[in-house]
């Protein structure tokens, strides 16, 4: 079952989370984004504590997949480090991981 993640990534803007889960759906590095938000952050940047209101994806897929979707992310999103974290899948119903595979392979 190690064979997929679980992907967190943040936006400042709504819209532009939705942009990063229409892309990852599409290319098919995601077999699905939920987008949760707004959620409040606290984080220390460029040696001062900042807050800020973001928004945060949360992308299933599978791990050999994982440099890709670093790389998506990466080309369309606006932050200059953006938070990109992938944590195992231990477990999960089959059906649901039969369908992750499928939405993730090629068509």
């Amino acid at each position: 079952m190690n064979d997929f993640v679980q992907v967190t990534t943040t936006t400042e803007r709504e819209e532009d989370a939705r942009q990063i889960a229409d892309l990852l759906v599409e290319r098919r590095l995601a077999a699905c984004v939920q987008i949760v938000g707004p959620i409040s952050s606290v984080y220390r940047w460029q040696g001062k504590v900042e807050s800020a209101r973001e928004w945060q994806c949360l992308v299933k897929t599978r791990h050999d997949l994982l440099d890709d979707v670093s790389d998506a992310i990466r080309e369309i999103h606006p932050y200059e480090v953006p938070e990109i974290i992938a944590v195992p899948i231990v477990a999960g119903s089959r059906e649901y991981l039969t369908w992750l595979e499928e939405q993730t392979s090629p068509s």
